[in-house]
């Protein structure tokens, strides 16, 4: 694609931006637009990154869901920084976002817990996660214990599975252009709550 990345061309707002851009991506053929690498690290400053999917995004962030066991949770309780990045390669789009996480809310995890597939709440429950395990087969004859258990009956949110939501801090949008003159424009929160719009070389 040829069309330019411009100052002018940009909206105020990242997470406007980022929606323009995430619904462009939602009507191209890709199987899962909302697939994002999440980059932690531990306080020690060891680095992990995974792919994790983007269940919400607003004016407080982007949000994600997972164990709170696992070992990225462990590394966002002890360092909540992260960064994000998205990839379209259908559009040549790349967004980075980097800032600080914090848990949602009790009531904003039960809520996405319960629109999940019932097999996905009984794996939420069944897995422990990022743990050693001997098999596949104990795996699965752990979710065939949970399903008998919640048989006939809802199944709560395990208070150890819930939501993180990532503020962004930085966002920059990257658009591929020939003899690799790319298109980089950041987003830099300033202290008065807005944002700064900057243009950097590729």
């Amino acid at each position: 694609m040829s069309d330019s990345l411009n100052e002018k061309n940009v909206a105020a707002n990242p997470i406007d931006q980022f929606r323009r851009w995430f619904d462009q991506a939602k009507a191209t053929d890709l199987a899962l637009p909302e697939a994002m690498t999440l980059a932690t690290c531990d306080p020690s400053g060891r680095p992990s990154a995974r792919l994790v999917l983007l269940k919400k995004v607003d004016d407080d962030g982007f949000v994600f869901y997972t164990n709170y066991q696992s070992s990225k949770a462990r590394q966002l309780e002890g360092n909540p920084a992260a960064a994000l990045v998205f990839y379209w390669p259908p559009l040549d789009y790349q967004v980075r976002v980097e800032g600080s996480v914090t848990r949602t809310s009790a009531a904003e995890a039960d809520e996405y817990f319960q629109s999940r597939p019932r097999e996905s709440q009984i794996g939420a429950i069944a897995s422990p996660q990022s743990e050693v395990i001997e098999s596949r087969e104990v795996l699965e004859q752990r979710a065939a214990e949970v399903a008998e258990q919640y048989r006939s009956r809802t199944i709560d949110r395990p208070a150890h599975w819930g939501g993180y939501r990532l503020r962004p801090e930085r966002i920059e949008f990257w658009k591929s252009q020939p003899g690799r003159l790319h298109d980089r424009i950041l987003y830099e929160r300033n202290p008065a709550g807005g944002w700064t719009i900057s243009r950097l070389a590729p």
